[in-house]
């Protein structure tokens, strides 16, 4: 089993050799424009582009929570779009976001892929954000579903 790393850095431009996954958590809602959204799109646009391409067509494709979509940016990193929040937070809005059941299957699907392209995987700390989940939940789930599959993890704390 891979401990994770924790680093200072920037999780759009991953620190490691050999194919990389930037893995980062979406809404249910198609809604894409807040967090470190921004960040990737500012990188490439395709991410984004296939998020809302996956969304409009939702009813002829597996868009939902607990969906992961791979989208491939370089020849060697993908981003890793996870539907593991309903809805976004608003000014009204009482709970949060984020559903770590539809998190921790997001996990499983990117650890199948991580597995697949011999990958590491990057990320900020998913869903602890906007989604406003905690930590302490989410970093257990990542241990269980790529550490125990040697699938080397480094999250990215910003400087």
């Amino acid at each position: 089993m891979l401990p994770l790393r924790i680093i200072k850095g920037d999780a759009t431009s991953p620190q490691a050799a050999g194919p990389k996954i930037i893995a980062h958590v979406c809404n249910d809602i198609g809604a894409w424009g807040k967090g470190f959204v921004v960040a990737l799109s500012r990188r490439w646009p395709e991410p984004e582009r296939a998020f809302r391409s996956w969304h409009r067509d939702r009813a002829r494709n597996d868009y939902g929570l607990g969906a992961t979509q791979l989208v491939q940016v370089t020849p060697d990193v993908w981003v890793a779009n996870m539907v593991g929040q309903r809805g976004i937070r608003t000014a009204r809005s009482t709970g949060v976001p984020i559903r770590y059941e539809a998190v921790q299957k997001c996990l499983h699907g990117l650890a199948e892929h991580a597995v697949r392209l011999e990958a590491s995987v990057h990320m900020p700390r998913i869903g602890c954000g906007l989604a406003g989940g905690k930590w302490e939940r989410i970093e257990p789930m990542i241990v269980d579903a790529l550490g125990a599959r040697d699938v080397p993890v480094v999250v990215y704390d910003r400087d």
